[in-house]
């Protein structure tokens, strides 16, 4: 099945900007993940997992602000978690969507944990793809040692390298893997280079201001929905104790450690595909023999009422 590109424009931030995002399965189908990506990635990452989800929903990857099909934002201060929970919120009004589960890697699991933290959240399910409330600064000295760079190739094998360098940690992917992920990265420029769909200066709040460590168990402890974490075996983003306190407070997530990858699994291989949707499905099983039982004593109580109005 080939998926459908579809934008729209968000005024949050006080200017217009297009926002786009790859859509997967019928319009008719109910429930709908979200699945929302890292910080220099774009929505056709999960193309592989929205496939295996489309018996269950119907899957929306979009672009953050920056990155991929979406337009890029004239303030560039304007690049931080405030306006990308805005921009996902915007996306919901946009299809309408009251309920959701998000999936959500790295800085799309930040956004997907903030929304979920808010009362009344729209999320009903989380999947934290190797992130938490607390991320080392190590981690952020060393992710902002290539962020942001105005890197031009003179050929797709020169970006492709690139990848498995500083995307090395995303475990053993398959050159077909590899190379759908440098196609749907990059843009051919009139002089036949390439350069990333990506706007540098997403990484200016790495070269701009002191790093220091992530603290959000604040928010954490507000989330009341399930959670599913995935941790990569070597991760330095979320470290093991990090993972291991997410299961002991607040919602009390489900872990599961992923061997032979860091940060952060790629959700593109079987393995870590089945482990996503086998967790998403009990719940949706959970879901249907729940309708079907409010269903039923629907039905009862009408029958109920018929005999005595009779």
């Amino acid at each position: 099945m080939k998926p459908s590109q579809g934008s729209f424009a968000s005024t949050a931030t006080g200017e217009t900007v297009w926002l786009g995002f790859t859509e997967w399965g019928e319009r008719r189908m109910e429930r709908v993940a979200i699945c929302a990506h890292g910080l220099t990635r774009q929505g056709r990452d999960f193309d592989q997992l929205a496939q295996a989800l489309l018996g269950d929903y119907r899957v929306i990857c979009p672009d953050v602000a920056g990155r991929g099909r979406s337009g890029w934002l004239s303030q560039k201060e304007d690049y931080h978690y405030g306006t990308y929970l805005k921009h996902a919120k915007d996306l919901l009004a946009y299809r309408g969507l009251g309920a959701v589960d998000w999936i959500g890697t790295s800085m799309g699991g930040l956004i997907g944990m903030l929304l979920a933290a808010e009362e009344d959240s729209p999320i009903r399910r989380l999947v934290l793809n190797d992130v938490g409330p607390f991320i080392p600064k190590q981690a952020l000295e060393r992710i902002g040692q290539y962020v942001g760079e105005e890197l031009v190739f003179p050929n797709l094998q020169a970006v492709d390298e690139h990848f498995r360098k500083i995307y090395a940690s995303y475990g053993d992917l398959s050159d077909s893997e590899w190379s759908a992920m440098v196609l749907h990265s990059v843009e051919r420029q009139p002089n036949h280079t390439y350069t990333l769909h990506l706007d540098p200066a997403i990484g200016d709040a790495f070269r701009k201001n002191p790093l220091q460590d992530i603290d959000m168990w604040a928010i954490w402890d507000k989330i009341e929905c399930p959670v599913l974490v995935l941790r990569g075996e070597t991760s330095d983003v979320l470290l093991r104790e990090t993972a291991q306190e997410m299961t002991r407070r607040g919602p009390k997530a489900k872990l599961v450690e992923i061997p032979g990858c860091g940060h952060a699994p790629s959700l593109m291989v079987d393995d870590q595909i089945a482990i996503v949707r086998d967790w998403l499905h009990s719940w949706v099983e959970r879901d249907k023999a729940e309708e079907e039982a409010a269903r039923a004593r629907a039905e009862a109580e009408a029958a109920a009422d018929g005999r005595q109005n009779g």
